[in-house]
């Protein structure tokens, strides 16, 4: 009977020391208080009673850094998120270095955010955020080393701006788009102008080229649908025609030019 609660004993004894650590997590060993190594991966067996195990997981953990009042270095109050990508490497030293490494990297990286934030303008705030988040990723994960916690990643995830910002910020780049749309029509004019003296130049050394110029003009108000079109024609280009005429009758003198010399007898008489 003794022999049968001495094995009954010893089997709770044995059975309690059983423990089965996922491949995910470490088990980190004290013996009496006194850090001992550390558990892999499977079915592993503690003392009781003697030895104490902490679990200590090794995936990556994505923690969301709470908002952040921030009054930037060009004196801008703002309000600054973030979120966190970190990892456990030494478990042995996530749990004999700090007392709670979740915690104390979690106030770690919100005060850091507001000192880093705060050295920065508005400017540099909204449009280097890569900057911003190397620089918040490279001091976190210096300060968390010792903790056995690498920092893989910090990303401002957003910055709330009060509301009179805004409406300056909206006006600055309506007036930037209005410049830029004024420099654009400006260019286009001039560029048109330029290509307007060009056309002058080349038809002014071709009388024909004109003329064609006209005709075409005078083809495209044709499709219009307008009753009444009133076009200036100038006479210049119609004397090639009238010498044409005058040529075609023999060589007979302008109506004009024959009054004149029936006049100058009459008065002789």
């Amino acid at each position: 009977m003794g022999i049968a609660i001495l094995v009954g004993i010893l089997f709770a004894f044995a059975i309690a020391g059983v423990r089965i650590i996922p491949e995910y997590e470490r088990g980190v060993i004290f013996r009496l208080g006194r850090f001992v190594g550390i558990r892999t991966a499977g079915l592993r067996w503690i003392i009781p009673g003697v030895d104490r195990m902490v679990r200590i997981g090794l995936r990556e953990i994505v923690m969301d850094v709470p908002s952040q009042e921030v009054i930037t270095r060009d004196n801008v109050s703002v309000k600054v998120n973030a979120v966190l990508y970190f990892r456990v490497l030494h478990p042995e030293k996530s749990v004999i270095q700090v007392e709670n490494y979740l915690y104390g990297t979690s106030q770690l990286a919100q005060t850091t955010l507001r000192s880093v934030c705060g050295q920065a303008e508005l400017d540099e705030l909204l449009a280097e955020r890569d900057r911003i988040n190397q620089k918040l990723q490279e001091i976190i994960d210096l300060q968390t080393e010792p903790w056995g916690v690498k920092v893989r990643a910090v990303e401002v995830k957003q910055i709330d701006l009060p509301q009179e910002m805004q409406r300056v910020m909206a006006k600055q780049a309506e007036a930037e788009r209005e410049k830029r749309a004024k420099v654009t029509l400006a260019e286009g004019e001039s560029l048109a102008a330029q290509r307007l003296a060009d056309a002058a130049r080349t038809l002014s050394t071709e009388e024909a080229g004109l003329q064609l110029r006209y005709l075409q003009t005078l083809n495209e108000i044709a499709g219009t649908n307008s009753s009444t079109t009133v076009f200036p024609f100038p006479i210049d280009l119609m004397r090639p025609f009238l010498g044409q005429a005058s040529g075609g009758r023999g060589g007979e003198l302008p109506p004009d030019s024959g009054a004149d010399s029936e006049a100058k007898p009459k008065e002789g008489r």
